[in-house]
């Protein structure tokens, strides 16, 4: 039996995976006093006394904690403080066998942003197969729940007297500075940082990550199933269980919802399109895939066991 830390465990992500944790008999929870939560000489008892030390904080405390740690405690960091660290693992085994084997043996590892999971589930791939060019002039737009925006916009999204402005989507990152994109560009090796567009709406959780692409602009003429059939490839020779490339003709509806797939660790990626413009899409869990299922996904591989105990 292992024993666990989560510093930070009141948040969202934190709760996420206790959740996660039920029902498992190979880990022992270790839990701070609850006036003790900001003592930092009870924080870094915590976080050494544990095997494996999730971080859920933001990134100046989880910068802090890092530096608590010993070199015996495994750190699963569920901030954006580590995420482009060429030191640390990055969460996304389906990247391929270099990024699973990282993780499993590393003693840092970084998990995914949500957004940034959808993005690289798309545009990695592409990349890496020679498909896409380094300098293309990516365009991301995506659509999240709520539940990814913090506490405080929690609390106002779920209060009863909320500003009307809350019950239609709301477009943010205006400036170009949102603090997913380093890990977006950096993971997929693009020469430039893609133009992101996100919206926050009304519904708790689930995303679309969506990025449009021109196929006069790739390495050669792809159509829509060529690069179905190349996602499709790349992530069955990975040994994917929760990444899917979806068969032509889904949706049959001709709609992707953002929350069809909450609650699970699952990601779904749709190639839709003609032969001049596609639309590629990764639909997953904010809270699952893109974070605190995400983690413990990690934390199995790390544990040497089946990545996918306790998840769905």
């Amino acid at each position: 039996m292992v024993k666990v830390y989560i510093d930070g465990q009141e948040g969202t992500t934190g709760l996420k995976i206790l959740e996660r944790f039920e029902g498992r008999n190979d880990i022992e929870l270790l839990k701070i006093d609850e006036d003790k939560r900001k003592d930092n000489d009870e924080r870094k008892k915590m976080i050494n006394s544990a095997d494996f030390t999730f971080l859920c904080l933001p990134d100046a405390a989880a910068k802090e904690a890092v530096a608590m740690a010993g070199d015996k405690v495994r750190i699963i960091d569920a901030s954006t403080a580590h995420r482009t660290n060429l030191h640390w693992a990055y969460g996304f085994p389906e990247l391929g066998a270099d990024f699973r084997e990282k993780i499993k043996n590393s003693s840092r590892t970084a998990v995914p942003g949500c957004y940034a999971s959808g993005f690289i589930s798309i545009v990695y791939p592409l990349i890496k197969l020679g498909i896409m060019p380094e300098d293309y002039p990516v365009v991301c737009h995506a659509v999240s729940g709520y539940s990814g925006a913090g506490k405080k916009a929690i609390a106002v999204y779920e209060g009863e007297n909320r500003p009307a402005e809350y019950d239609s989507p709301r477009q943010y990152a205006l400036t170009q500075q949102h603090k997913h994109l380093p890990e977006m560009q950096k993971i997929c090796g693009l020469s430039y940082a893609p133009i992101f567009n996100p919206l926050v709406c009304d519904y708790f959780s689930g995303m679309v990550v969506t990025v449009p692409i021109f196929t006069r602009l790739l390495t050669k003429k792809y159509t829509a199933a060529d690069i179905r059939n190349a996602l499709s490839e790349f992530y069955e020779k990975n040994g994917s269980y929760f990444v899917k490339v979806m068969p032509e003709g889904e949706p049959e509806d001709g709609f992707i919802g953002a929350n069809n797939i909450s609650g699970t660790n699952n990601m779904q990626i749709y190639v839709n399109g003609n032969d001049e413009r596609l639309v590629l899409c990764s639909r997953l869990d904010n809270l699952g895939k893109g974070a605190s299922g995400a983690a413990v996904q990690c934390l199995n591989i790390m544990m040497g066991i089946d990545e996918k105990t306790g998840l769905v």
